[in-house]
């Protein structure tokens, strides 16, 4: 009996039946904890329900599992992938919102080969699921896989323009971190046929490098600058701050020297312009 059940529940995953879902759950409230990350009781491939429904696109079962079941989110395929990875490899960003939103950490999980959620999503070409994924994942965008390769490598291997074109305009990558093999991705792109793409990719991966180097450059010159005029600025910072004192204690126009009789606003210490 029990196992019938096990096999219904992952039935009616694959098959985005949310009724048959709910009435499984209300028979055995245990059901999902046999099939969890911590159990053998999972498929062939080590998929748990939620890692099924989440490559399938069923968003509603998947909140259904994730109500009464949070923690498969960290549950791991045979390939170590978890349901988060595969919602991204597939694009299904609705789903991919909802496992952010409830774990968090699934998102900063590496898969097989040390590979980020953001390789995967070169890998299969899943720009929305990258825009997602990449705020999300500060810190981490020049993170390597087991090759030595990040997310803009294996792009720019892959002539993934969009995602390219993505990961230079927001946000903060580095074009001088080197693989394995001791290649930048720029270097990578040179090993690859000329072509609309060669040029398009090349040109954007350059202009990043020359703003760069500007800013590099400029910032180079200011602190080159600051110590030779330092005693320039340190005087006059005392000039302004000497003027501005002598404008509080010796206000323009002089102060009244006592109590006017003749004037209610004339008093003894305070300017005469005021």
């Amino acid at each position: 009996m029990e196992g019938s059940l096990e096999k219904r529940l992952y039935d009616a995953a694959a098959e985005g039946n949310t009724i048959s879902l709910q009435e499984l759950l209300e028979k055995d409230k245990f059901l999902l904890d046999r099939v969890s990350f911590t159990s053998p009781n999972k498929n062939s491939q080590q998929s748990s329900p939620l890692h099924i429904a989440s490559a399938e696109g069923y968003l509603e079962i998947v909140k259904k599992l994730l109500s009464a079941a949070p923690h498969m989110c960290l549950s791991r395929d045979c390939q170590g992938r978890n349901p988060l990875h595969l919602a991204a490899m597939r694009g299904h960003v609705e789903i991919l919102n909802t496992l952010i939103q409830e774990s968090p950490s699934a998102a900063r999980a590496k898969a097989g080969r040390d590979q980020t959620v953001l390789h995967l999503c070169v890998k299969h070409g899943q720009l929305e699921a990258f825009k997602i994924l990449a705020p999300n994942l500060k810190g981490r965008i020049d993170a390597k896989d087991v090759d030595g390769d990040t997310a803009l490598d294996m792009a720019v291997e892959d002539k993934q323009f969009e995602i390219i074109r993505y990961l230079v305009g927001s946000t903060e990558i580095d074009l001088n971190v080197r693989n394995s093999n001791g290649q930048t991705a720029i270097d990578i792109l040179e090993e690859g046929q000329p072509g609309v793409d060669y040029i398009q990719i090349k040109n954007i991966l350059r202009r990043v490098r020359r703003i760069d180097t500007k800013i590099q450059t400029q910032t180079q010159r200011i602190m080159k600058w600051l110590p030779e005029k330092g005693n320039v600025i340190m005087v006059v910072a005392v000039l302004i701050a000497t003027v501005a004192f002598q404008a509080g204690v010796s206000p323009a126009g002089g102060i009244w020297q006592e109590n006017s009789t003749q004037n209610s606003h004339a008093r003894a210490g305070e300017a005469v312009m005021a």
